[in-house]
C-alpha cells in the first residue's frame, strides 16, 4: 500500500485522508498467485457470501469518464443495493451541505504506489429489486432514492439521465470476511469472476483517517511477510469491469455499421 510515494503524493495523502470518513486499504494478487495467497493467509472458501454486482452506464463509458460511477449489488440472502459514486473528488471542495448529509461516505482508498478519494451516496434495495433491473424487467431509477437521483443529477453530465444509462454486467463475485491472527485486524476478500474466464482478488482492510498510516505500515509489513507482491502490476476491479463490458456492448453496434456499409456496396 503506496509502498514508493513521492513527497509531494505523501503531502497529498495526507490532505486527502484528514479530509475523509475513512481509509480502505487494497491490493490486488496476480491470478497466479491466487491460491497460494488463500492458503498462506488461511482464507476458507466454503466461508464467502456469492454476490453479483453490475454498472450502469452509456457504451462509451461517458459517466465513467466524467468521474461518475453508478452501479447495484445483489447479496446472497436477499440484500442488495445501489451507489452513486463520485471519484476522483478533492474532501475540501465538498460543499457542507453535502458533507451533513448522512447518506454521503467520504473514503480514501490507498493502493500499492496509488491512491484516489472518492464520495458516494449509497441507497437500499432487495436482490429481487435488482435482479429485476439486471433482466431488463425494471427500469435502472426504481432502484435509487430520490436523494440519489438528486445526486446524480448535480454530477452527472448535462442531459444524461439515469434511464439513458445500459446495464454493464453482471459479474459473479464472492466476498469473505477473515481475521488472520497474526495482525489482529479484519479483512475483506473478494474474488471478481469476469465472464471470459480472468479472475481479480482483492484484499482490503478498512481502517479510520488518524490510524491510516499506522495500518498502512502494519498491514503492508504483514502482507510482505505472507508473501503478497506489492511490487506487481494492479487492476482494479471496475475498471476492467466497465472496459470489458463497454467493448461488448459496442461490438453489435460495429457489427450493424459493417453490415450496412457491406449492403450499400452491392
Amino acid at each position: 500500500m503506496t509502498p514508493q510515494l513521492t513527497e509531494q503524493q505523501v503531502e497529498e495523502l495526507f490532505k486527502l485522508i484528514k479530509g475523509s470518513d475513512s481509509v480502505e486499504l487494497k491490493v490486488t494478487v496476480p491470478d497466479s498467485d491466487i491460491r497460494p495467497t488463500a492458503d498462506l493467509l488461511k482464507m476458507d472458501p466454503l466461508n464467502a457470501e456469492i454476490r453479483q454486482v453490475a454498472f450502469f452506464d452509456t457504451p462509451d463509458l461517458t459517466l465513467n469518464q466524467s468521474g461518475v460511477v453508478v452501479r447495484a449489488r445483489r447479496i446472497q440472502g436477499g440484500g442488495g443495493d445501489s451507489v452513486v459514486k463520485l471519484r476522483p473528488i478533492d474532501p475540501m471542495n465538498l460543499s457542507s451541505e453535502m458533507r451533513q448529509m448522512k447518506a454521503v461516505k467520504v473514503e480514501v482508498d490507498a493502493m500499492p504506489r496509488g491512491f484516489v478519494c472518492s464520495a458516494s451516496m449509497k441507497g437500499k434495495a432487495t436482490a429481487a429489486e435488482v435482479r429485476s433491473v439486471f433482466l431488463g424487467e425494471n427500469k435502472i431509477p426504481s432502484l435509487f432514492s430520490k436523494e440519489q437521483r438528486e445526486f446524480y443529477r448535480a454530477h452527472a453530465p448535462a442531459g444524461l439521465k439515469l434511464n439513458d444509462l445500459v446495464v454493464l454486467g453482471p459479474i459473479n463475485l464472492f466476498k469473505l470476511l477473515f481475521e488472520p491472527s497474526a495482525l489482529g485486524r479484519k479483512f475483506v476478500a473478494e474474488m471478481w469472476l469476469y465472464p471470459d474466464g480472468s479472475r481479480i482478488l482483492e484484499l482490503s482492510t478498512k481502517c479510520a483517517p488518524e490510524m491510516a498510516f499506522q495500518v498502512i505500515a502494519e498491514t503492508r509489513n504483514f502482507l510482505k511477510l505472507n508473501g503478497v507482491d506489492l511490487t506487481a502490476t494492479q487492476q482494479t476491479k471496475t475498471s476492467k469491469a466497465l472496459k470489458y463490458f463497454s467493448a461488448l456492448q459496442q461490438k453489435p453496434a460495429e457489427a450493424m455499421k459493417a453490415s450496412s456499409a457491406n449492403d450499400g456496396r452491392h
